[in-house]
């Protein structure tokens, strides 16, 4: 890649304050939240309308340089980590709320904008918007959209996929297409923007998202749930969803969980073995009483029920919750996230082999997760200053997606495959199934230029060590690549 010429061209489009080229600012981009893996990329680039994408990427096109898009760059799979010849495009600039239809139940947005943003938006006029990743005061709907994010809210009502209507699309050649219904409720054709929702970046840019907000229920109920063990909380989760119960939320936290936030945030948690909290919402007198039924199966299964007895209690409890990430620096150097997904009534057996493996491994692993749809997130605790830890940890999450895939379970549950288990798809995969998948991205990106090595494995370099990434030798003296 010529970084000086393609800069030059760059800034044409963009102006000198949208192109980033001096190498101690683009270390600043080397990494997404998933920091295992860095690479800085050769030129970072922040256009401000769809206009620019698209002669961004007609320029990459003619080039034929490979590029890698980023909202935020909350992402905790790697799937916005840059390409080393290559360009980064961040799209945060592009952060304006274009429309607001709420007659349609619609709001159409540019890929920037931050989640909680659209809540806000039309909170006053008693809308909200459903999907709400732990990340959303800060994860962009563009990169909610790439990796199909989920949230404590998406057992009753869906992933990002359910409230994507419609998207405006740059191809990689800088054609512009539009995928999906926008304001009516369906298109006629293949289902191409189901296809794009959790393509992890590989198909192209969206640069005009259509999301559908929902009304806000008449009535929210929330409750707390203290156990002895995650056994019993996983008993009340089986037995709420088998009383023909849908709760809005079914979270669970285990004691380690609970220990980091309440040293982080203070929530007011009990001390416990694992704790549930579970919201009903809908018509007052069906809220009413489902929150009964949902009581006294949670003290059936021996747990210690307390209700949030207004919004600023209600509040406090998903305080804590949505701090579990961050909180556990409060009781370790360093965390392994993983993501896998399970069938809900494989959830307690899930959990004691995960709880085996962390013996065998001689290594803690904090659980808190969406129980009601069995999407898991373990968190493997160790010190990358100890010689050694940092790859136990990761081979012990890795570990953990195959007792995932023995109970019948997915590699991922929400965070994507990107570059961290693109290594496991073929534990999960037949060669002829990914091989159909990317003839679905072959006739998005022909030439491989749209966020390249990610989601699909390559052949990875003999005797490669496992654990955060190093240069290999042969890398260093430019004769192979980093796949």
């Amino acid at each position: 890649m010529h970084t000086e010429r393609i800069a030059a061209d760059m800034e044409r489009i963009l102006g000198a304050q949208g192109v980033i080229s001096e190498h101690e600012q683009l270390r600043t981009y080397e990494c997404d939240g998933l920091m295992n893996y860095r690479v800085i990329p050769s030129l970072v680039v922040m256009p401000e309308s769809g206009g620019q994408v698209q002669e961004i990427l007609k320029l990459l096109y003619d080039e034929g340089i490979p590029w890698v898009a980023r909202g935020s760059g909350t992402g905790l799979s790697g799937g916005a980590l840059p390409v080393a010849e290559g360009v980064l495009i961040v799209l945060s600039r592009m952060r304006h709320i274009l429309e607001v239809d709420l007659e349609n139940q619609r709001v159409v947005v540019e890929p920037g904008v931050i989640n909680l943003w659209v809540s806000q938006e039309v909170a006053g006029d008693g809308y909200y918007y459903a999907p709400d990743p732990a990340s959303q005061i800060v994860s962009s709907i563009g990169g909610n959209l790439a990796e199909n994010s989920g949230g404590v809210h998406c057992l009753k009502y869906g992933f990002t996929t359910n409230h994507v209507m419609g998207a405006e699309v740059v191809l990689a050649d800088g054609s512009v297409v539009n995928l999906g219904g926008g304001k009516a409720p369906d298109a006629p054709g293949p289902d191409l923007l189901g296809a794009f929702v959790g393509s992890e970046g590989t198909l192209g840019i969206a640069t005009r998202i259509t999301l559908r907000v929902l009304t806000k229920p008449e009535s929210v109920r929330t409750l707390l749930a203290a156990f002895d063990g995650t056994e019993d909380a996983g008993g009340a989760v089986s037995g709420i969803i088998g009383d023909g119960i849908v709760p809005a939320a079914i979270e669970m936290m285990d004691a380690l969980c609970i220990e980091a936030v309440e040293k982080a945030v203070h929530p007011g948690f009990p001390d416990a073995g694992a704790v549930l909290i579970v919201e009903l919402d809908g018509p007052e007198a069906e809220v009413e009483s489902q929150f009964e039924r949902t009581m006294k199966i949670c003290e059936e299964n021996s747990g210690t029920v307390r209700v949030a007895e207004d919004d600023e209690e209600r509040a406090l409890f998903w305080k804590g919750r949505k701090a579990a990430f961050a909180a556990m620096g409060r009781i370790s150097n360093d965390y392994y996230v993983q993501d896998g997904v399970v069938p809900r009534t494989e959830l307690p057996a899930t959990l004691h082999e995960i709880s085996e493996l962390g013996k065998q491994y001689g290594m803690r692993v904090a659980n808190v997760f969406h129980a009601g749809d069995g999407n898991l997130h373990p968190l493997v605790l160790y010190d990358n200053e100890v010689e050694g830890e940092a790859e136990r940890a990761e081979d012990l999450a890795g570990e953990i997606v195959f007792a995932c895939l023995r109970h019948g379970g997915s590699l991922t549950g929400e965070h994507g495959i990107g570059q961290d288990k693109k290594k496991y798809m073929p534990k999960m995969f037949t060669t002829e199934d990914m091989d159909t998948m990317q003839l679905l991205r072959c006739a998005f990106d022909p030439h491989g230029l749209c966020n390249p090595g990610k989601v699909f494995p390559t052949p990875r370099l003999c005797g490669e060590r496992p654990g955060p990434f190093q240069m290999h030798e042969v890398q260093k003296a430019g004769m192979a690549e980093n796949f």
